[in-house]
């Protein structure tokens, strides 16, 4: 009896004590106790990683909570863990915020604006600097490699290029994923492809830095103006929170926090500011459907 009366208590604690973990769970689901930020795996996760510090301890220090970097697998990998909420906010690329927020309620609230262009940027196509391509036209039958296929400047904005110069991928040349834009720049410069599409800021990064010869390869289109990725809350975050974490985005002005973004500021950012890319997203569906790895 006494042993039954044991285990009776022992159970009872053991429920009280899930109880409480999900109490505490949902009451921390709109007001965290730290404040976990995802990143696009643009490049390798510890360079992410190493480019966004001086943005954590800016945030860790303005806000008064622990900051914590998440980076992605992939670009699908991060925005799905936004969309589940296991990130409380995420840097996005247009193009997966777009396909993200098919399926949850996602809030655009910052995006860095740069000197002259504001905030846009642009992609490129590169080719090897002796390559015979003078047009996107000459690539016609050849390989081009891209980057994650829900990246912006590294898949999407390179696919509208071609689709406007009437090539359409997989019928006029063949598309090579590689993952990350300096994977793309890489394999240009050693010949693995015959051209690659990649971010215009990352191309003039790994020229600058060193990491990419500049005599092996040249830029063969630019793009038009990309609007830029935005900061995007979760669905569900507290509005006293998300007005506190806006106000430390708008009111940033540490020089190297804004240096890994190019940026002189971070401006207010809202969804329509990506409607020219849902556009170009339509232009390139129409010949060929959205593979089900990116949309899901």
């Amino acid at each position: 009896m006494l042993t039954c009366l044991k285990r009776t208590l022992r159970l009872a604690v053991l429920l009280g004590a899930g109880a409480l973990s999900l109490a505490t769970a949902a009451s921390a689901q709109g007001r965290p106790d730290k404040l976990v930020i995802g990143l696009l795996p643009g490049e390798s996760a510890p360079t992410v990683m190493r480019q966004n510090e001086p943005l954590r301890a800016y945030l860790e220090k303005t806000l008064g909570l622990p900051v914590e970097l998440q980076v992605g697998a992939n670009y699908a990998a991060t925005g799905e863990a936004l969309r589940f909420g296991r990130l409380d906010i995420a840097y996005l690329g247009p193009v997966t915020y777009i396909l993200q927020g098919r399926h949850a309620t996602l809030e655009p609230f910052a995006r860095p604006s740069h000197e002259q262009v504001g905030p846009t940027f642009q992609a490129v196509v590169i080719v090897p600097a002796d390559s015979s391509a003078r047009t996107l036209a000459d690539l016609r039958g050849r390989e081009v490699a891209f980057g994650d296929p829900a990246s912006t400047s590294g898949t999407w904005v390179p696919r509208y290029m071609f689709a406007a110069a009437g090539l359409v991928s997989e019928r006029d040349y063949t598309l090579r994923v590689l993952g990350a834009h300096d994977a793309v720049a890489l394999a240009v410069a050693n010949r693995r492809a015959d051209a690659g599409g990649l971010s215009l800021p990352i191309y003039q990064r790994l020229l600058k830095e060193g990491k990419l010869d500049p005599a092996k390869v040249r830029v063969l289109a630019h793009s038009p103006a990309i609007p830029e990725y935005m900061w995007t809350f979760r669905q569900g975050l507290d509005p006293a929170v998300k007005e506190t974490i806006r106000k430390a985005f708008v009111g940033l002005t540490d020089p190297e926090a804004l240096g890994v973004f190019r940026a002189e500021a971070f401006i207010p950012a809202v969804d329509s500011d990506v409607d020219r890319v849902r556009l170009w997203i339509e232009t390139i569906t129409r010949d060929r459907p959205l593979a089900a790895s990116i949309v899901r």
